[in-house]
């Protein structure tokens, strides 16, 4: 049986709610298993939140964007023309 990416239940939790999180967006949510912890104005508060409530299991903290911005890399380009020889 395979293993379960770490905080795949966390992400999960955050795509089910981001979109009611509207309020919050540019905020940081902190996750931990289905619970959600609150929310914070910078990573830092929220990371601080996170050690000092949770500890040092694992817990997610992610920056609220209700639109993801997606990065299209493709493998297909052609090699930037240099010349190795001086």
């Amino acid at each position: 049986m395979a293993q379960e990416p770490a905080l795949a239940q966390e992400m999960e939790v955050y795509r089910n709610n981001v979109s009611e999180w509207r309020d919050h967006e540019g905020q940081y949510v902190i996750i931990k298993g289905e619970k959600i912890y609150g929310f914070f104005s910078n990573y830092d508060d929220a990371l601080k939140y996170g050690y000092d409530v949770i500890g040092l299991e694992p817990f997610l903290v992610k920056q609220i964007n209700t639109i993801e911005s997606m990065h299209y890399i493709s493998r297909f380009f052609d090699p930037c023309p240099i010349s190795l020889s001086q």
